[in-house]
């Protein structure tokens, strides 16, 4: 098997594809579907100091680490990955408002609150068991939408039930598994 693609050559790659362009002037960074997969995410990752978008979906990254100089990111797509937790995350807390983590092996949310201007949460099919760990999403009151289907958590309840208690825990939320809620003003 051949060995992983790095984050420099990963850049590199982009850099030839997009013409000669220099990844760290970028304001969007596709790093998806890399072959050979990147394993993992490292420093190089903090010279995107202009990236707003950065997507590193559809590879083999297991920890979130490596975001500490990105202080534009607003949107990370780490989508289909075996990221465990969002440890690592609180770097770009300030800045990010969009996070795609679905069909990962996510089963703690344990960092989430540090993402103070969070909108959008997408982190369906992942490993999310108990309301304990769902309600650490209370501490982001900036969260309008949320995709959480596919946690054994939503599959052990009926839809409705799992519905009100998600309006019960999380009031200002407007959107839920991709259906608007319904609330008082409506």
């Amino acid at each position: 098997m051949s060995r992983p693609t790095t984050i420099k050559e990963a850049l590199s790659r982009w850099s030839t594809e997009n013409e000669g362009k220099d990844p760290t002037l970028a304001k969007d960074v596709q790093l998806q579907f890399q072959w050979p997969p990147v394993e993992k995410m490292d420093g190089t990752l903090s010279t995107l100091v202009e990236c707003e978008k950065l997507s590193l979906s559809s590879n083999m990254i297991d920890k979130v680490i490596g975001l500490s100089g990105m202080k534009n990111l607003r949107v990370l797509s780490l989508a289909r990955n075996y990221i465990k937790s969002l440890n690592g995350i609180e770097s770009v807390g300030e800045t990010l408002e969009e996070l795609w983590v679905s069909y990962n092996l996510i089963d703690k949310l344990k960092g989430v609150e540090s993402l103070k201007r969070l909108k959008v949460l997408y982190i369906g099919n992942n490993s999310i068991r108990e309301w304990g760990e769902f309600n650490k999403l209370q501490a982001v009151s900036t969260l309008e939408d949320l995709l959480f289907a596919g946690n054994p958590l939503v599959e052990s309840i009926d839809e409705a039930a799992y519905v009100r208690e998600v309006q019960k825990r999380l009031p200002t939320l407007r959107k839920l598994d991709g259906e608007n809620m319904l609330t008082e003003e409506d």
